[in-house]
C-alpha cells in the first residue's frame, strides 16, 4: 500500500514537473533557441553545453514539440552572437548545430553626471572586477530544484522605460549593449520575485548600486539593480510575489527605477520571453 502510495505521489510529481510554460522562442542574438534533442531517448535528463555553459533541458510532454523529440534544450543566446556563425548544442556527446537570424537593436544616448560611472579610477575598475567575479559566480551555478521554472510575472509595475539589448552610449562614449529591461518606478515601490528562487548573490556594487541575484534553478537567474533597500538575505528561499526590495536609484542611473536581467546558461537574455503578461 505505501508502495503504491509513493508511485502515485511519484507519477503525479513527473506530471507536473511535465506540464511547463516554455519561454517565447526567438533565435536572435539576446534571445532563447528552443532545440528539440532528436535521438536522445534516455530515460535520465541529457546533460546539454552551448559555449562551455551547461544549459537547461526540460521534457518535451504537452508541448508543441513532443511528436519531435523527448527532450528539449531552452538555449540562451549572447548578445555577441552572430548570425552568419554556426552555433553548437552539444548533449550527451550528440552535436546538435543551429544558425541563429540577425536582430539590429536601437541606440541609446544618456548623460551620466558621475563622471567616475563612465571612467572609473584604476582602484574603481578593481572592484568592478571583483563584484563582476562575483556576480558571474551566481549565474553560473547549477541547480537542480524540485520544480523548473520557465516562466515569469513582471517584478515591478511601470512602464518600460528602456529595453533590452539597446545599444548604449554614456556622454557620448560606446558602452556594452542593456543586458536588461529597465522598469521606472517611484522610489520606494516594492519588487517582487517574479518566480520561485533562493537568493544567490547580493551587495552593493558600483555600476548597479544595491542588488540581488535570485536562482532559479537549472541555469536560470534573474538580476535586480539600483535597488534603495534590500528586504533579503543571502541563502533566502522565495515564493513569487516575495518582497525582494525597494525600487531606488543608486549605482550607474539617471533616475529611480529597476534594472532586471534575466540570464540562462550564463547569457543575459530578454527577459520578456520569460512573461506572458506584459501589460502594467
Amino acid at each position: 500500500m505505501i508502495r503504491s502510495f509513493l508511485l502515485l505521489i511519484s507519477i503525479l510529481a513527473s506530471v507536473n514537473a511535465y506540464s511547463l510554460t516554455l519561454p517565447k522562442p526567438s533565435a536572435t542574438p539576446g534571445g532563447i533557441v528552443i532545440m528539440p534533442l532528436e535521438g536522445i531517448d534516455a530515460e535520465r535528463l541529457p546533460n546539454a553545453w552551448y559555449r562551455s555553459n551547461r544549459v537547461m533541458v526540460v521534457p518535451s510532454t504537452d508541448t508543441p514539440y513532443a511528436n519531435q523529440a523527448k527532450w528539449l534544450a531552452v538555449i540562451g543566446i549572447p548578445l555577441s552572437a552572430k548570425h552568419t556563425d554556426k552555433q553548437l548544442l552539444v548533449a550527451n556527446g550528440i552535436s546538435f548545430p543551429f544558425y541563429i537570424k540577425d536582430k539590429e537593436y536601437e541606440a541609446q544616448y544618456l548623460t551620466i553626471k558621475n563622471k567616475k560611472h563612465v571612467n572609473p579610477d584604476p582602484e574603481q575598475v578593481a572592484r568592478w572586477r571583483r563584484e563582476k567575479a562575483e556576480m558571474t559566480a551566481a549565474f553560473k551555478q547549477w541547480t537542480t530544484p524540485a520544480t523548473t521554472v520557465t516562466e515569469f510575472t513582471l517584478p515591478a509595475k511601470g512602464p518600460f522605460s528602456s529595453p533590452f539589448g539597446l545599444k548604449r552610449f554614456f556622454n557620448k562614449q560606446p558602452r556594452n549593449p542593456h543586458s536588461g529591461l529597465d522598469i521606472a518606478a517611484p522610489m520606494g515601490d516594492p519588487i517582487w520575485a517574479p518566480a520561485p528562487g533562493t537568493v544567490a548573490a547580493m551587495g552593493e556594487y558600483f555600476f548597479n548600486g544595491n542588488t540581488v541575484i535570485l536562482d532559479h534553478g537549472n541555469g536560470l537567474t534573474s538580476m535586480y539593480c539600483h535597488m534603495s533597500k534590500i528586504d533579503v538575505k543571502l541563502g533566502d528561499t522565495l515564493n513569487p510575489g516575495d518582497l525582494i526590495g525597494k525600487i531606488g536609484k543608486t549605482g550607474r542611473v539617471t533616475g529611480p527605477h529597476l534594472h532586471w536581467s534575466v540570464s540562462l546558461n550564463n547569457t543575459r537574455v530578454d527577459p520578456l520571453l520569460f512573461v506572458a503578461e506584459k501589460s502594467q
